[in-house]
């Protein structure tokens, strides 16, 4: 008998619990990551930006509404979104709640697929064949059909009633302690929603600093950002991989990004020009696969600070 069923009965019982681990545990692991970026002009003092992405909000998650409220008292100087805060139809008052602290602050957002469209239950081992065939999102995939339509609108109504710049295909600038911070932000290039050529030329030179953002970090939209002179941007989307192996790291990033950048602080160069890129892992997960594995959901203080 033991010979038999000892080896499998071990490994079904080492999948049951990391299973648990990964879903009862970790991806609700909260952490917040402290980053500093040496972007900033000659003399411009420190400036503390919150960058959140990637809740996936599903209605009752009570313990992360408590930590995303929680975090207003870092009190940054303004707040970055990079998308993704619904998982659920019915999550638009939750993430409007947990994040009404922060809206007291400055701060900006753009979106990402799963706010414009609710999450269909997949194979997981379908990123991998994804990611072999060069196919993400809507990015050589056919059009995705009988999808749900998560209420945006009211999301957006939420945000801009609260003062935050919507960003989608577009440029703000926000004031911060006398200071003029310019963003320019996209729309989700996972789903072809990015326009560029809307936004482009690069910064206007009339702001003290200025910065990219966009939800999912695919090489077109940071070459682009890169070879217009941005010096920062901001992603999310790719959820640092969200099941990763332990001294290796991910396995997909969910776009055509490299796993080696899948999340935290990197560079990006195009047009001999190089910038900063944060990618977040986010905070959440797709309602259908509520699990981290070596990936903990994460909010990042970044400070950015003057250039070396």
């Amino acid at each position: 008998m033991r010979a038999r069923y000892g080896v499998p009965l071990g490994i079904a019982a080492a999948g049951a619990a990391g299973l648990l681990y990964s879903a009862g545990f970790e991806a609700r692991s909260f952490r917040l990551r402290r980053v500093t970026v040496p972007v900033l002009p000659r003399g411009m003092r420190p400036l503390r930006v919150l960058q959140i992405s990637d809740i996936h909000m599903v209605s009752g998650q009570r313990k992360k509404q408590r930590w995303l409220r929680s975090l207003a008292g870092l009190r940054p100087d303004f707040v970055i979104n990079t998308g993704d805060n619904l998982s659920d139809t019915e999550g638009v008052p939750e993430v409007l709640d947990a994040l009404g602290p922060l809206m007291e602050f400055p701060g900006a957002y753009v979106f990402g697929s799963n706010d414009y469209y609710g999450p269909k239950l997949r194979n997981p081992a379908r990123y991998l064949l994804e990611k072999a065939q060069g196919r993400y999102g809507l990015n050589g995939n056919p059009p995705a059909v009988g999808v749900v339509h998560n209420p945006w609108e009211n999301l957006r109504d939420g945000f801009d009633t609260a003062g935050w710049l919507n960003l989608t295909n577009t440029r703000g600038t926000l004031k911060v302690d006398g200071m003029s911070v310019e963003l320019t932000g996209l729309d989700d290039p996972h789903i072809k929603r990015d326009r560029y050529a809307e936004v482009a030329g690069g910064p206007s030179g009339t702001a003290d600093f200025s910065m990219g953002v966009v939800h999912a970090p695919y090489l077109r939209v940071l070459d682009d950002f890169a070879a217009d002179g941005y010096p920062l941007i901001l992603a999310g989307h790719t959820h640092g991989g969200q099941l990763c192996i332990p001294f290796y790291g991910a396995l997909v990033t969910n776009c055509d990004l490299d796993t080696e950048r899948v999340k935290g602080l990197s560079t990006h160069t195009a047009a001999a020009r190089t910038a900063y890129l944060h990618v977040s892992a986010g905070c959440g997960t797709n309602r259908y696969t509520p699990v981290r594995f070596a990936c903990p959901p994460e909010v990042t203080l970044l400070t950015l600070v003057e250039k070396v």
